[in-house]
């Protein structure tokens, strides 16, 4: 583990001179054009998976990177935990490479518009949306998981989904998991659980959880939801939640899956980024 805490610490130190890991070069320079300074960076390596044979090691392993970064004005901490797998022999390092953020299969992804269209129509209903609590939820689960709730492998959208019922967003629609948005007795819907679905579910939602899309990021409030289409296929992959702003008026959002907190919202930084990725903006409440 030597090998690796000075790997990061030599990645680290040269953070705004040279990166050679692509996500975190994206992100410097996403700070960059913002006109945003890293002012200090601290990590912390947790090993969970190890094979051995001869003198090869291959360790797989979190990494969470906490980085201190000026606004122009105001200061905030932005913190994202990265799985990530090296292959060491004799305390050298072979190889390093960050693994790339999870997306659901093509063939797990549910509820086509179509289906949601059909099934909605009328005035959208109000209910009152609690930001403040919310944000609150958002900011205490980030990085670990409610025991109440089912926990996924792919987990964006089920965090979303919590976070936003935390804010008093009512379910409804159970126990079909193809209507409505809810999770109770061990089941939920595909609304809950699944970027894709709960993009389509947001944009035709007449009862219960309501919203309604925006064209810029910059329009969004806190407590409200971007969702990304990282290859641009039309087939919506991740969901964050907006926790904070920068200065210019920019969101910062939580995530799960690759745990986030005040992470900015473009995802250029992410591993699964493309250069055709597509977002939809949604604010919560009518």
């Amino acid at each position: 583990m030597e090998a690796i805490k000075l790997y990061w610490q030599d990645i680290l130190s040269r953070l705004l001179v040279q990166v050679e890991e692509p996500w975190l070069e994206r992100k410097v320079q996403g700070l960059l054009e913002r006109g945003q300074k890293v002012e200090r960076a601290t990590f912390f390596i947790q090993p969970y998976h190890r094979v051995t044979y001869e003198e090869i090691r291959e360790i797989t392993y979190s990494l969470m990177i906490r980085l201190y970064i000026k606004d122009i004005h105001k200061s905030y901490v932005e913190e994202g935990v990265y799985h990530c797998q090296a292959t060491i022999n004799r305390g050298n390092i072979l190889e390093q490479s960050t693994l790339t953020e999870n997306i659901l299969p093509k063939d797990k992804v549910r509820l086509a518009p179509q289906f949601l269209n059909k099934e909605w129509g009328g005035d959208r209903a109000t209910f009152y949306y609690d930001r403040r609590e919310a944000i609150r939820y958002a900011e205490q689960w980030w990085d670990n998981y409610n025991p109440a709730f089912q926990n996924f492998d792919v987990d964006c959208t089920n965090y979303i989904s919590q976070c936003l019922h935390a804010g008093g967003a009512p379910m409804w629609g159970q126990s079909n998991r193809s209507k409505g948005w809810w999770h109770g007795n061990n089941n939920w819907s595909y609304s809950w659980s699944v970027a894709h679905s709960l993009r389509w579910y947001l944009s035709g939602s007449r009862q219960g959880l309501v919203a309604s899309e925006v064209s810029e990021a910059s329009q969004l409030s806190l407590g409200d939801v971007i969702c990304y289409d990282f290859q641009g296929d039309g087939r919506y992959d991740h969901t964050t939640i907006v926790v904070s702003k920068t200065s210019q008026g920019e969101p910062l959002v939580n995530a799960h899956t690759t745990n986030s907190r005040q992470r900015f919202w473009d995802y250029t930084d992410s591993t699964a980024y493309t250069p055709n990725i597509d977002y939809k903006f949604f604010h919560i409440g009518s």
